[in-house]
């Protein structure tokens, strides 16, 4: 699903809520979260799951095109862990099937 997708779905369920409106709120959800993870906090929705940013530490790696060794310097990385609820409605759709 892609964020045009997930826009068309709410506001398809909003009927009282703009499409222009729905936007908004979930760039300004994205917004939020993307703040929370910079300044190093967790993110958790019960019954989905949890994002935290997590840092890589530098490493050398290689080129695959050339296997030249490659600095690759320390980075943050957002996570998700998934959520015991969603895990559970995710595997019960899939031995429906």
């Amino acid at each position: 699903m892609t964020k045009s997708q997930l826009i068309e779905a709410v506001a398809g369920r909003l009927e009282s809520v703009s499409k222009k409106d729905v936007e908004v709120i979930v760039d300004t959800i994205f917004s939020c979260m993307t703040e929370a993870l910079t300044r190093d906090e967790r993110i958790e929705i019960r019954g989905f799951g949890s994002f935290v940013s997590k840092i890589r530490e530098s490493r050398e790696g290689r080129n695959p095109k050339t296997g030249e060794k490659v600095f690759v310097p320390r980075k943050r990385t957002p996570f998700f862990t998934v959520g015991k609820e969603l895990k559970e409605r995710v595997n019960s759709v899939e031995g429906n099937k």
